[in-house]
């Protein structure tokens, strides 16, 4: 008699398609905007003092799941002296809220102040730029906006050349901006 001997292959875990997949991602990101948060209170938020100046973030990626409206980086940034040199592919606007200032983009000066809009050209490779404060006794703020979808598709990469005359070697939160924030 012969013995008939067979190899039992394992059976694979049937996958989910793709189109399904798609859908529920679609589906999810709806329903998130749908109930997530409209109005992002700035009380609660703090301030950070990192490499490029001292930043308060109301949209960032570790928030995005709670809002309405994500993909979206938006922060408030205090500069006293100026802020930290860096580069990157630019494609963001600034709206300046209070004080008075310059920013360089490769080498070149552009003046500001409160109520002006600063628009960061998009260069391939990168622009290189720092913001000063022209009067560091008063409070120079400004409020960044970026979109990530447009950021990505540039391939941006943020590069850190110099950094804050405020940093310290360590991201440190404060409450506050110094007393002549106002």
């Amino acid at each position: 008699m012969v013995e008939r001997t067979g190899e039992r292959r394992l059976e694979r875990e049937p996958m989910e398609a793709a189109s399904d997949i798609m859908h529920r991602y679609m589906e999810t990101r709806t329903r998130q905007m749908r109930e997530g948060a409209v109005i992002v209170k700035g009380e609660g938020i703090d301030w950070e003092q990192g490499r490029q100046s001292l930043i308060k973030a109301y949209l960032h990626p570790g928030n995005w799941s709670e809002l309405g409206v994500p993909g979206w980086i938006v922060f408030k940034n205090y500069v006293k002296k100026h802020s930290g040199k860096h580069c990157h592919q630019g494609g963001l606007a600034i709206l300046v809220l209070q004080g008075k200032g310059y920013t360089v983009v490769d080498g070149t000066r552009y003046d500001w102040e409160k109520d002006d809009l600063i628009l960061l050209p998009i260069i391939p490779g990168g622009c290189e730029h720092e913001h000063f404060n022209s009067e560091p006794d008063k409070p120079a703020e400004w409020l960044a906006f970026i979109f990530m979808a447009h950021y990505d598709a540039l391939g941006n990469e943020l590069v850190q050349l110099t950094t804050s005359p405020d940093y310290q070697g360590a991201t440190v939160r404060v409450a506050s901006p110094p007393s002549n924030a106002g």
